[in-house]
């Protein structure tokens, strides 16, 4: 039986956790892995090694960030047949599906590319005499990615492609029922050059969310979930003093207007549901 593991510090490994979980093939509803637990353990040593990480990642130029990220890109566009794959195996989504929200994700890793240009800060001569006015952009250090199940590589390409672009560590916890597509993102990212501990995989329960909701060491949370779920993550980690950014309760939901194409707008309608 396969044991899949966490990604910690540039490596793969059980970690000191003790608990695990059944990983199903939704298709046939046999078990197709056993998936590790992180216990508090494997939480302070993830955020450690992103802290130290974090320092060293942040005072890399821009250049050598975004030289990273091209060749990231191009590794997951030449994996895309392995991306979908498992995200079949694991979430049930066809081929189709899931190549098609491979493609979302890449679209992201090319708008990272240009953070040189996003990263710009502004300077205003003499707003007030002798005085001048400038803004700089700084990482905020260790953000985590807490994930959904219906989109396994999508959204954490929406998450971690801009936090890493920007000179952040970034710690991702996939959903515990399809994580073996977070598992090759990760080797793809240090086959792509990345400074290990910069993107780390951790699996878990609510016992690892609360863990990097409440954290000292973390400075950012980025979820997508059921909205009952974000409204807890944000109210957690801003109680704990941590940027959130807490997005909940998607529905595709659209307004028809009375000139619309009404059978084109339907099909749409379907396909996004």
């Amino acid at each position: 039986m396969t044991m899949i593991k966490h990604f910690i510090n540039g490596v793969e490994t059980a970690g000191a956790g003790d608990r695990s979980q059944p990983v199903y093939n939704p298709a046939t509803g046999a078990v197709s892995a056993q998936l590790r637990l992180a216990n508090r353990a494997d939480l302070d040593a993830t955020v450690a090694a992103a802290k130290v990480a974090a320092e060293k990642w942040g005072d890399f130029s821009l250049a050598k960030r975004t030289a990273v990220l091209f060749r990231f890109r191009e590794l997951v566009a030449s994996h895309v047949d392995e991306l979908a794959a498992l995200v079949t195996a694991e979430h049930g989504k066809v081929i189709s599906d899931a190549k098609g929200e491979i493609g979302r994700g890449l679209e992201v890793i090319e708008f990272a590319c240009g953070i040189p240009t996003l990263l710009k800060g502004e300077y205003s001569d003499q707003v007030s005499t002798g005085i001048d006015v400038f803004s700089f952009r700084e990482p905020l250090g260790v953000v985590a990615g807490i994930t959904p199940f219906n989109f396994p590589v999508m959204v954490p390409l929406w998450m971690a492609p801009m936090a890493i672009a920007t000179g952040n560590a970034f710690i991702l916890k996939p959903s515990e029922r399809d994580p073996s597509a977070s598992m090759l993102l990760a080797k793809l990212w240090k086959q792509a050059g990345l400074p290990d501990g910069v993107f780390q995989v951790l699996h878990g329960d609510k016992e690892t969310v609360d863990g990097l909701l409440t954290h000292p060491d973390v400075d950012g949370i980025s979820f997508v979930g059921s909205t009952p779920i974000a409204q807890y993550v944000h109210e957690t980690a801003t109680r704990h003093g941590k940027r959130v950014q807490a997005l909940g309760g998607a529905k595709n939901h659209a307004i028809i207007m009375p000139d619309a194409d009404l059978d084109n707008a339907a099909d749409h309608l379907a396909a996004a549901a």
